[in-house]
């Protein structure tokens, strides 16, 4: 799983920066395609076809602009100045799987609209220190809450992370709030995927007539942030950093 968590971390940091002013979201999904295929990965969400989606996913990226915040189908939309981009992948190498997700500004960026992001990224880096052994999911749940409660956004529970290994969704599912010392007991070897994803103005969704495509009720903003963490004897392990990016302080080496 380091090895492919090390490869979603590298596309999603490409892809995200060809992510400009005048770029197809089709473009972006090719790309992505261009290097899943080049490395002799498979992608996670090609076929997939859960409960609450319109037939089997047919795309390895989602792409989910604005008001959109998870499954977003890429479509024939040119990105414009001042859009907020959500990017989401997971891949399997050699049967193992890991997903990652990473909002960005297309353009000039808005403060709020920073502002979003950052609350997602301060919320996925607690939830990512409060993953130690001994402890429980709930712990991990009440770390996203409080960020959210700290930036004053309130927390839809209907999806959330969950646990990942050789398949992309597997038990637990992890709520984006609840209460500490709650749940099932975090063991070393177990890995899950922590996405806090936050709506500016509401808590609430809908789904667009494609089944897929989520959004904001009242078209606000949204943003989302996701790493696959491996729980080990001496603390959280990331396994998706992008090149460059910063590991948190709690974060075993």
């Amino acid at each position: 799983m380091h090895v492919t968590g090390r490869f979603v971390g590298e596309v999603l940091a490409e892809v995200s920066a060809a992510a400009a002013v005048g770029v197809n979201l089709l473009d972006l999904e090719q790309h992505a395609r261009r290097l899943i295929k080049e490395r002799g990965a498979e992608s996670s969400y090609w076929d997939y076809a859960p409960s609450f989606g319109k037939g089997p996913f047919r795309n390895v990226l989602c792409l989910s602009v604005n008001d959109a915040v998870l499954h977003g189908l890429p479509h024939d939309y040119v990105l414009r100045d001042g859009d907020l981009l959500s990017l989401d992948m997971a891949v399997a190498i050699d049967g193992w799987t890991a997903d990652s997700a990473y909002s960005v500004i297309v353009g000039t960026p808005a403060e709020q609209d920073l502002r979003l992001i950052e609350a997602t990224q301060v919320a996925l880096e607690a939830g990512i220190a409060a993953t130690q052994p001994g402890g429980r999911l709930g712990d991990i749940s009440a770390a996203i809450g409080a960020v959210a409660k700290q930036y004053g956004f309130r927390v839809n529970t209907e999806f959330g992370g969950h646990g990942i290994g050789r398949t992309m969704h597997e038990s637990p599912h992890i709520p984006n709030d609840g209460r500490a010392g709650r749940g099932m007991k975090l063991t070393p070897g177990l890995t899950i995927a922590i996405e806090p994803w936050f709506l500016v103005s509401t808590d609430k969704i809908r789904f667009d007539e494609d089944g897929w495509t989520i959004r904001s009720s009242d078209g606000s903003r949204t943003a989302h942030s996701e790493h696959t963490v491996a729980v080990t004897e001496t603390g959280p392990v990331v396994l998706t950093r992008r090149p460059g990016e910063k590991p948190s302080g709690q974060e075993a080496q």
